[in-house]
């Protein structure tokens, strides 16, 4: 259970950097950008065939980041300047890349196993510093039996999320950030002032794109492969980390709700893993799972609060009544 438990936090962390991106678009500039389940490929295929042919595994990655930059840019190119649906640009972006990750790949799946990845280097490093025995007897003593081969990859990953979380938060409080938060409010008033909403918001779903392209270069390197159908789905788990945080953690400030992001992502992979402990659910299964949970989270805050709202109609009839000797009735 430990080592289940471990490795949906590992995967947690990784999956929150695309999560990040998703919510850039979706919260931030009210953007519902499908090129999610394109771009996540994108960033995995890049850095694959980077690393394949030799480039160093950090270049590959950055490579993988500035691929999903641009992907992200066509797409907003394509609703600002192109006056294309916003939905339908997405989708279209996310079909084109399609035929390019496969392009790029030459082949439907392109293994990294033999090849030095990021978090292989990592761990390299990481052994000679002697962290993993000191953190296992730890949990040995605590009784645990089974335990983690390496704490590089949920450490390191813990701290180049937060590192981009910051980032994201001081970006979002600069004048441009401010701009951006503006567009996904009320784009007609911040035009009104002059500002270049369609250039801000290219940018924006450039960057948004940037991070999940990120995320799948760090996945694929994690996983050991890059697989042109691996994006299937993304958008739904990425609305679902955003949606299970905000439920959760609240969205008062940026700071928090990016946390609460970051939070949501790796709660969700958590409900995954026990999910599928169940007997009778399969690995085949992860969808419908995925799908019942975006549905509770969803559901479930709007169906509390209206409970909630129930409950204090009632208190206010109550004290009413009470103020009125029993004659308030409504």
């Amino acid at each position: 259970m430990f080592i289940s438990l471990f490795g949906a936090v590992e995967s947690g962390v990784i999956y929150a950097i695309m999560a990040l991106g998703v919510y850039l678009t979706f919260r931030v500039l009210d953007f519902p950008d499908l090129t999610v389940d394109g771009s996540f490929v994108t960033g995995a295929a890049v850095a694959a065939i980077s690393i394949v042919n030799g480039i160093p595994p950090v270049i590959g990655t950055l490579f993988a980041l500035l691929a999903g930059f641009i992907a992200g840019c066509i797409t907003g190119l394509l609703h600002t300047k192109g006056k294309v649906n916003a939905l339908l640009a997405g989708i279209l972006m996310m079909t084109a890349l399609y035929s390019i990750n496969l392009r790029i790949l030459g082949q439907p799946t392109l293994s990294m196993l033999n090849e030095m990845t990021v978090f292989k280097q990592l761990d390299s490093f990481w052994s000679a510093i002697g962290i993993d025995s000191a953190l296992n007897g730890l949990l040995s003593l605590l009784g645990i039996d089974r335990l983690p081969s390496t704490w590089a990859i949920v450490i390191v990953m813990v701290v180049v999320t937060i590192v981009i979380k910051l980032v994201t938060d001081y970006y979002l409080k600069t004048e441009v950030g401010l701009a951006l938060r503006a567009i996904g409010d009320n784009k007609k008033m911040i035009r009104s002032l002059s500002a270049n909403t369609d250039n801000l918001t290219i940018v924006g779903v450039g960057i948004s794109n940037a991070l999940v392209a990120l995320s799948g270069a760090l996945i694929g390197q994690h996983g050991g492969f890059a697989d042109v159908n691996m994006g299937i789905g993304m958008i739904v788990i990425g609305l679902a980390s955003v949606i299970i945080g905000e439920a959760l953690f609240g969205t008062k400030t940026i700071a928090r709700a990016t946390l609460a992001v970051i939070g949501g992502a790796i709660i969700y992979r958590i409900i995954v893993t026990l999910a599928l402990r169940v007997e009778f659910l399969e690995t085949g299964d992860m969808k419908l799972i995925t799908a019942i949970i975006v549905i509770f989270a969803l559901v479930g805050p709007r169906i509390y609060q209206v409970r909630k709202e129930k409950k204090r109609r009632l208190q206010k009839r109550q004290q009413l009544s009470a103020q009125t000797g029993g004659k308030y009735s409504a």
